[in-house]
């Protein structure tokens, strides 16, 4: 089965995030009145697997040594199966 993954990596909330700093600076400047601003990454994954278990599961591990920064960041995914769509 193939599968797509959308993953979102974010710094922890202790983490200093000094891009995100400069860009709220920068849009308080321009007059746009934001409580926060964080940066993060964005990747797509396409991926094939037996189940949506075991595509998590190599999700997991993809994003654990790859992806992000377990000491500083966070992750989360969501996986569609692209089966389901294309039949659709």
């Amino acid at each position: 089965m193939k599968f797509k993954a959308q993953v979102y990596v974010t710094l922890r909330p202790s983490v200093l995030d000094p891009a995100g700093t400069a860009v709220q600076s920068a849009m308080k400047q321009m007059d746009y009145h934001v409580e926060s601003v964080r940066i993060g990454k964005y990747v797509e994954v396409v991926l094939e697997a037996e189940n949506e278990d075991q595509a998590k599961e190599q999700l997991d591990q993809v994003c654990d040594r790859l992806l992000a920064n377990p000491v500083i960041e966070n992750y989360c995914f969501e996986l569609t199966n692209l089966a389901l769509v294309e039949a659709i």
